[in-house]
Protein backbone atom coordinates (compact mmCIF):
# COMPACT_ATOMS: atom_id res chain seq x y z
CA UNK A 1 0.00 0.00 0.00
CA UNK A 2 1.49 3.49 -0.94
CA UNK A 3 1.49 6.65 1.55
CA UNK A 4 -1.00 8.71 1.22
CA UNK A 5 1.18 11.72 1.49
CA UNK A 6 3.26 10.83 -1.17
CA UNK A 7 0.14 10.93 -3.59
CA UNK A 8 0.70 13.55 -6.54
CA UNK A 9 -2.32 15.98 -7.42
CA UNK A 10 -3.42 18.65 -9.63
CA UNK A 11 -3.41 21.97 -7.50
CA UNK A 12 -4.57 24.35 -10.66
CA UNK A 13 -4.09 24.78 -14.24
CA UNK A 14 -3.52 28.65 -15.08
CA UNK A 15 -4.19 29.58 -19.08
CA UNK A 16 -2.61 32.76 -20.13
CA UNK A 17 -2.84 34.99 -23.32
CA UNK A 18 -0.03 37.77 -23.93
CA UNK A 19 -1.95 40.10 -26.53
CA UNK A 20 1.28 43.01 -25.71
CA UNK A 21 -1.31 46.16 -25.10
CA UNK A 22 -5.03 46.59 -24.13
CA UNK A 23 -8.33 47.05 -27.14
CA UNK A 24 -9.45 45.03 -29.20
CA UNK A 25 -7.08 41.55 -29.10
CA UNK A 26 -7.64 41.53 -25.18
CA UNK A 27 -11.00 41.70 -25.08
CA UNK A 28 -11.24 38.72 -27.40
CA UNK A 29 -8.36 36.99 -25.46
CA UNK A 30 -10.67 37.53 -22.08
CA UNK A 31 -13.76 36.12 -24.01
CA UNK A 32 -12.01 33.58 -24.98
CA UNK A 33 -10.76 32.40 -22.26
CA UNK A 34 -14.39 32.60 -20.65
CA UNK A 35 -15.74 30.36 -23.47
CA UNK A 36 -12.99 27.65 -22.34
CA UNK A 37 -13.22 27.49 -18.75
CA UNK A 38 -16.62 29.49 -17.91
CA UNK A 39 -14.58 31.73 -15.41
CA UNK A 40 -14.49 35.01 -15.45
CA UNK A 41 -10.48 35.97 -16.60
CA UNK A 42 -8.16 39.32 -15.27
CA UNK A 43 -6.23 41.61 -16.62
CA UNK A 44 -1.95 41.44 -15.88
CA UNK A 45 -0.98 44.37 -16.51
CA UNK A 46 2.80 45.70 -16.67
CA UNK A 47 5.11 47.05 -13.96
CA UNK A 48 7.82 48.40 -16.29
CA UNK A 49 8.19 50.67 -18.89
CA UNK A 50 9.87 49.87 -22.86
CA UNK A 51 10.15 53.03 -24.46
CA UNK A 52 10.68 51.25 -27.59
CA UNK A 53 8.17 48.90 -27.45
CA UNK A 54 5.53 51.10 -26.44
CA UNK A 55 5.05 49.55 -22.85
CA UNK A 56 3.83 51.52 -19.40
CA UNK A 57 3.87 50.85 -16.02
CA UNK A 58 -0.05 49.54 -15.02
CA UNK A 59 -0.91 49.18 -18.99
CA UNK A 60 -2.86 45.94 -19.17
CA UNK A 61 -1.48 43.23 -22.14
CA UNK A 62 -2.33 39.96 -21.12
CA UNK A 63 -5.27 37.73 -19.03
CA UNK A 64 -5.28 34.96 -17.45
CA UNK A 65 -7.61 32.39 -15.52
CA UNK A 66 -6.79 30.00 -12.76
CA UNK A 67 -8.86 26.69 -12.64
CA UNK A 68 -8.43 24.40 -9.59
CA UNK A 69 -10.40 20.76 -8.55
CA UNK A 70 -12.34 18.36 -10.80
CA UNK A 71 -12.55 21.26 -13.41
CA UNK A 72 -9.33 21.29 -13.66
CA UNK A 73 -8.67 17.45 -14.43
CA UNK A 74 -11.32 17.58 -17.00
CA UNK A 75 -9.92 20.64 -18.87
CA UNK A 76 -6.51 19.52 -18.85
CA UNK A 77 -7.60 16.41 -20.83
CA UNK A 78 -9.09 18.34 -22.80
CA UNK A 79 -5.82 20.60 -23.26
CA UNK A 80 -3.90 17.51 -23.73
CA UNK A 81 -5.99 16.28 -26.43
CA UNK A 82 -4.98 19.57 -28.12
CA UNK A 83 -1.15 18.57 -28.14
CA UNK A 84 -2.17 14.66 -28.87
CA UNK A 85 -0.89 13.56 -25.98
CA UNK A 86 2.57 15.05 -26.34
CA UNK A 87 4.42 17.21 -24.00
CA UNK A 88 8.25 17.73 -24.32
CA UNK A 89 10.11 16.81 -21.32
CA UNK A 90 12.03 20.35 -21.51
CA UNK A 91 8.51 21.29 -20.32
CA UNK A 92 8.91 20.68 -17.10
CA UNK A 93 10.24 22.05 -14.37
CA UNK A 94 12.84 20.59 -11.66
CA UNK A 95 9.12 20.65 -9.43
CA UNK A 96 7.80 18.57 -11.61
CA UNK A 97 5.38 21.60 -13.16
CA UNK A 98 5.07 21.78 -16.70
CA UNK A 99 3.12 24.29 -18.90
CA UNK A 100 2.98 23.69 -22.98
CA UNK A 101 1.13 26.42 -25.78
CA UNK A 102 -1.84 25.60 -27.96
CA UNK A 103 -1.23 27.31 -31.28
CA UNK A 104 -5.25 27.19 -31.71
CA UNK A 105 -7.85 27.54 -29.73
CA UNK A 106 -10.31 25.17 -32.03
CA UNK A 107 -8.15 22.48 -31.54
CA UNK A 108 -9.76 21.98 -28.30
CA UNK A 109 -12.46 19.63 -27.93
CA UNK A 110 -15.28 20.62 -27.93
CA UNK A 111 -14.83 24.24 -28.56
CA UNK A 112 -16.49 25.99 -31.76
CA UNK A 113 -14.71 28.38 -33.90
CA UNK A 114 -15.98 32.18 -33.05
CA UNK A 115 -15.63 34.58 -36.15
CA UNK A 116 -15.83 37.37 -33.76
CA UNK A 117 -12.75 35.88 -31.45
CA UNK A 118 -10.72 34.92 -34.83
CA UNK A 119 -7.24 32.49 -34.15
CA UNK A 120 -5.74 32.65 -31.21
CA UNK A 121 -3.60 30.46 -29.11
CA UNK A 122 -2.83 29.91 -25.49
CA UNK A 123 -0.58 28.39 -22.56
CA UNK A 124 -1.74 26.26 -20.26
CA UNK A 125 0.72 26.23 -17.12
CA UNK A 126 0.03 22.65 -14.79
CA UNK A 127 1.11 22.65 -10.93
CA UNK A 128 1.51 20.06 -9.09
CA UNK A 129 1.04 19.13 -5.24
CA UNK A 130 1.55 17.04 -2.55
CA UNK A 131 -0.89 16.81 0.69
CA UNK A 132 1.33 18.65 2.75
CA UNK A 133 2.24 21.42 0.55
CA UNK A 134 -0.09 23.68 2.77
CA UNK A 135 3.12 24.41 4.88
CA UNK A 136 4.41 26.46 2.06
CA UNK A 137 1.84 29.18 2.68
CA UNK A 138 1.99 29.14 6.73
CA UNK A 139 3.64 32.08 8.33
CA UNK A 140 6.56 30.24 10.37
CA UNK A 141 8.71 27.27 9.45
CA UNK A 142 7.18 27.50 5.56
CA UNK A 143 9.93 25.14 4.16
CA UNK A 144 9.00 21.32 2.57
CA UNK A 145 12.00 18.63 2.85
CA UNK A 146 13.34 17.18 0.23
CA UNK A 147 12.48 14.42 0.40
CA UNK A 148 8.55 15.31 -0.24
CA UNK A 149 9.26 17.85 -2.54
CA UNK A 150 7.79 16.41 -6.33
CA UNK A 151 10.93 15.93 -8.86
CA UNK A 152 10.75 16.13 -12.27
CA UNK A 153 11.03 12.44 -13.36
CA UNK A 154 8.17 11.85 -10.35
CA UNK A 155 6.05 14.86 -12.78
CA UNK A 156 6.55 13.29 -15.51
CA UNK A 157 5.45 9.56 -14.41
CA UNK A 158 2.16 11.30 -12.48
CA UNK A 159 1.33 12.55 -16.61
CA UNK A 160 2.28 9.44 -18.23
CA UNK A 161 0.48 7.50 -15.75
CA UNK A 162 -2.93 9.12 -14.87
CA UNK A 163 -3.23 11.10 -18.53
CA UNK A 164 -1.55 8.75 -21.30
CA UNK A 165 1.05 11.44 -21.95
CA UNK A 166 4.17 10.63 -23.89
CA UNK A 167 7.05 12.90 -23.58
CA UNK A 168 9.56 13.79 -26.46
CA UNK A 169 13.38 14.25 -25.78
CA UNK A 170 15.07 17.19 -27.77
CA UNK A 171 14.61 20.16 -29.57
CA UNK A 172 11.43 22.16 -29.97
CA UNK A 173 7.95 20.54 -30.96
Amino acid sequence: MENKMREIKIEKITLNIGVGGPGDKLDKAMKLLQKITGNKPIQTKTTKRIPTWGIRPNLPIACKVTIRGKKAEELLIKLLDAVNQNINVRKFDKNGNFSFGINEYINIQGIEYEIDIGIIGLEAAVTLTRPGYRIKRRLIKNKISKKHQITKEEGINFVKSYFNVKTEEGGEE
